[in-house]
């Protein structure tokens, strides 16, 4: 394939080729070969393939919310070229049979794909290190969907045995004993409750906790889906990486009157102070990447009181083109975008292949139309749960994304009529990035 006349996200106009599953060339005027398919990318923009190191793909164990295969989907349709899938499934990721057995299921995905292995009291850590796992966690330090959260002591272990092995740590930071009991005398339809329960104070301190025993063995740690900016801070302060989700950036607790239990998520929303002050850091580097935490539940599983109702909210489909139209309003820069999806998250995990345009790099890319703004609709979406907590804002979204110089999908017509727009997938291509 020979893109023609396509921007890059630091404002060049370049034509790049793609041979053997790499990008070949990136010059001008690159004169068109007999065998390759010309795509004519004037005034669009050609961005390397988002990697979206936090996902929850559901399976095995949950596939009537979410499947490798729709999953993949729905990340091929929103610019995702590379997920990484966390443990909390059913068998959770703890072993290397459990290891195994979600690897077979993941040959279904489109696009490439990682796997962490988790840590419980049941782990098997000598099994689980003999296979090619992405990075160790999330590990969770209070309980979310699954129940996988550990003690201390056990997650000093698994910490030092990551460092061992060289392997990244990724952290779910909430300390519960600094949740606040007091919330849970609320309503089940006050929707803010969850919020008010599990405190901003409670991200602060198990930040400090697990930077302090990353320090201890040396390791590698990574705060996902930091939800304060004072998390962050401690984080960027101690040389930690840390993620930032497009619900922690575009969402807050002012939403709940419309998201109702829709909005619960661990970390839950912060107010629209921490939110703005997420975005801030976003904008000066201090927060590194964007993921998702797609975690999606059915309709009819989040129609529960804010008590019971399962956290989580889907996402990979929307980070790249919401991220995009905030870049097409002025707030970021394209190359800021890249950074955070791509090229920074390459680097913090170790993927070298991955993450720029650039000549020998696989060629996972994305074009897109930096003015085709569209609304989104939880219905336009191909994640098996069917809704967004996004319903309504703007996004701007891919025509053409490639894995590895393989089309996973592409779309054609307009924007404004969803009847004149046809989609099409491709094959299951992707692969263990580990392997």
């Amino acid at each position: 394939m020979l893109f023609q006349n396509a921007t890059l996200a630091d404002d060049r106009t370049r034509d790049v080729r793609i041979e053997d599953e790499r990008i070949a060339e990136i010059d001008t005027d690159l004169s068109p070969e007999a065998d390759e398919r010309v795509v004519d990318a004037t005034d669009k923009l050609l961005l390397p393939g988002a990697i979206d190191a936090h996902v929850h793909f559901r399976q095995p164990g949950y596939e009537h919310k979410e499947t490798w295969a729709s999953g993949s989907k729905s990340a091929a349709a929103g610019g995702v070229t590379t997920v990484v899938d966390q443990p909390n499934t059913s068998p959770p990721t703890v072993s290397g049979e459990a290891f195994d057995e979600k690897a077979d299921y993941a040959r279904e995905s489109l696009v490439d794909w990682g796997i962490n292995g988790g840590v419980t009291a049941e782990w098997d850590p000598d099994s689980l290190f003999s296979k090619p796992v992405f990075a160790l966690g999330e590990v969770f330090l209070a309980d979310s969907t699954g129940n996988m959260g550990i003690e201390a002591d056990l997650f000093a272990d698994a910490v030092a045995r990551a460092a061992e092995e060289d392997v990244v740590v990724t952290v779910h930071a909430e300390d519960a004993t600094l949740f606040d009991d007091s919330a849970k005398s609320r309503a089940g339809d006050d929707y803010d409750a969850w919020s008010a329960y599990r405190a901003p104070e409670a991200e602060a301190a198990a930040v400090e906790r697990a930077l302090e025993v990353g320090g201890d063995s040396a390791a590698q740690i990574h705060i996902a889906h930091t939800s304060t900016p004072e998390g962050a801070d401690l984080a960027h302060d101690a040389g930690a990486s840390c993620e930032v989700t497009p619900h922690h950036l575009f969402l807050s607790r002012d939403d709940y009157d419309e998201l109702e239990t829709k909005g619960r998520m661990n970390p839950p929303l912060r107010s629209e102070e921490r939110r703005a002050g997420m975005l801030e850091r976003l904008l000066d580097g201090t927060i590194d990447i964007v993921a998702t935490d797609h975690a999606p539940h059915t309709v009819e599983e989040k129609d529960a009181s804010i008590w019971d109702a399962p956290s989580g909210v889907p996402g990979v489909e929307t980070m790249l083109p919401l991220l995009l139209e905030t870049a097409r309003a002025g707030t970021l820069s394209y190359e800021r975008v890249r950074d955070v999806t791509a090229a920074n998250v390459a680097e913090i995990f170790d993927l070298p292949q991955k993450g720029r345009v650039e000549v020998g790099n696989d060629a996972d890319l994305v074009l897109v139309d930096p003015e085709a703004s569209r609304e989104i609709r939880g219905e336009d979406l191909h994640s098996n749960c069917g809704w967004t907590p996004f319903e309504g804002r703007r996004g701007v979204f891919p025509e053409l994304t490639l894995v590895r110089g393989s089309v996973v999908y592409e779309r054609s017509g307009e924007e404004t009529e969803q009847a004149e727009r046809t989609e099409q997938f491709g094959d299951a291509a992707g692969q263990n990035v580990r392997e």
